[in-house]
């Protein structure tokens, strides 16, 4: 039987049991020669600053200090790689849109960004993280842009669901969903998260699992 949030059962149970392993740390990147051999399958997490990518990989790891939460944007400068799952390894990308940051910086991060998203092969997914209280901005365009010219796939992960309505959210879906609708590389379902509540969380898991299940198989 599959619920209303599309997975079925076994889905989401194997999502929890890939997401129950012993998730740490595994080296940071912050220029493609220090990027790590490619192994396994990839999927990385990508958002504005301050969307709440720390808290969503700690809420699917179950791991509260895996990835350092900070309330200062822009504090992610590297690509951060975390292994559990043998064959899938889990990216923490930098934040963008951050105005703030000196400009050498940001283009810093926007080549690294760029060269990771085209020459890795094994990059299977890129889990696009938007707050759900705000929605798609002209900030999030560039990054979007810059998936589809790679051709990497890639999915909406909208953040922070508890603190709207039911009727927002509802409205927010459909809002993306539209956005999203003449970009071939988008994904079209959207999943709606809170690493506060753990609402989504196991939606999350179960994709990522039948995602590594698709590409093993």
């Amino acid at each position: 039987m599959t619920p209303a949030s599309g997975f079925s059962s076994a889905e989401i149970e194997a999502g929890r049991r890939l997401f129950r392993q012993d998730w740490r740390f595994a080296g940071a990147a912050g220029s493609v020669a220090s990027l790590p051999k490619m192994h396994g399958l990839e999927v990385a997490f990508a958002g504005r600053s301050n969307v709440g990518k720390s808290s969503l990989i700690n809420a699917l790891t179950g791991r509260k200090n895996l990835v350092r939460v900070s309330h200062t944007p822009g504090r992610t400068q590297e690509l951060v790689f975390f292994v559990g799952d043998p064959v899938l390894t889990l990216v923490d990308m930098p934040g963008y849109g951050f105005a703030a940051a000196p400009k050498a910086k940001v283009r810093a991060w926007t080549d690294l960004i760029r060269a990771y998203l085209r020459g890795r092969a094994n990059l299977a997914r890129v889990y696009v993280l938007i707050d759900s209280r705000h929605g798609l901005k002209e900030t999030d365009r560039p990054f979007l842009d810059l998936l589809g010219e790679a051709a990497v796939s890639h999915q909406i992960v909208l953040t922070k669901c508890d603190q709207v309505s039911a009727a927002e959210m509802a409205a927010r879906i459909t809002a993306t969903e539209t956005a999203l609708a003449q970009r071939p590389a988008a994904f079209p379902q959207i999943i709606a998260t809170s690493a506060h509540t753990g609402d989504g969380i196991p939606d999350l898991r179960a994709a990522i699992a039948r995602l590594l299940a698709e590409r093993r198989g």
